[in-house]
């Protein structure tokens, strides 16, 4: 586990309290860092979601759809987070969209210092273009990302069909930190033991009036109402 997110513990009290008094420390520098990310991104002209999920809940796969559903209407860039690889950015790229990868190495979220680099280096990737619309791809993990704000203007999560409808109520901190929850892959809801109404209402108890959209990337199921959240957050 992460030695940074307070998620490796030992039993002696005395240790303890070090690793508190340092994640305190860590979370503080890193709130500081998200205040700093956010005013250059609002000096970039863009606004940006940060997109938390499990692994294999569909992140990519639902960008790659959003980039060709926005077309050239909106310019967007992207920061991948992964532990290690650049395949989701080499995914992005294809589409002909500005990637950074951030590789952690081994670290289960992306932080604010992270991201500060990322986006300086997809100020680069962009060649001076105007970006208007900055995703963040957190690394694939419904625990540590939540604790870390990155600088977004807002935080999205992603829970697919198949990981089950439980969820909300197994990681409240994540979806008490949402602002959108998307059900994905809801092609397969008639394969798997989800029910849309249980989610939706256990991350709503969690957050009430928090908005949750049942869509799929793959056949396009709902994705209207996923687009025209976006164009609604850029022309806030």
């Amino acid at each position: 586990m992460c030695d940074t997110c307070g998620c490796q513990l030992h039993d002696h009290h005395h240790h303890d309290a070090k690793v508190v008094e340092v994640n305190r420390s860590l979370l503080e520098a890193n709130q500081q860092q998200a205040v700093a990310n956010r005013q250059h991104i609002e000096r970039m002209g863009a606004v940006a979601v940060n997109l938390i999920s499990s692994p294999g809940s569909g992140k990519t796969t639902l960008l790659e759809q959003t980039i060709d559903a926005l077309g050239e209407t909106v310019r967007i860039g992207v920061i991948e987070g992964d532990i290690e690889t650049e395949r989701d950015a080499e995914r992005i790229r294809a589409k002909g969209v500005p990637a950074v990868q951030l590789t952690t190495g081994g670290a289960c979220h992306l932080d604010a210092p992270l991201v500060h680099g990322g986006l300086h280096v997809l100020e680069h990737f962009a060649k001076g273009a105007k970006l208007d619309l900055i995703f963040i791809e957190n690394v694939g993990n419904l625990v540590c990302p939540a604790t870390f704000d990155l600088g977004e203007h807002r935080r999205v999560v992603l829970l697919s069909t198949p990981e089950g409808s439980d969820k909300p109520a197994k990681y409240p901190a994540t979806f008490r930190s949402a602002d959108l929850v998307l059900i994905t892959k809801s092609d397969l809801l008639a394969h798997f033991n989800f029910s849309v109404d249980e989610a939706t209402r256990d991350a709503q108890l969690l957050k009430p009036q928090l908005d949750v959209l049942t869509l799929s990337a793959t056949t396009g199921e709902g994705f209207d109402a996923w687009i025209t959240y976006l164009h609604d957050l850029l022309h806030h």
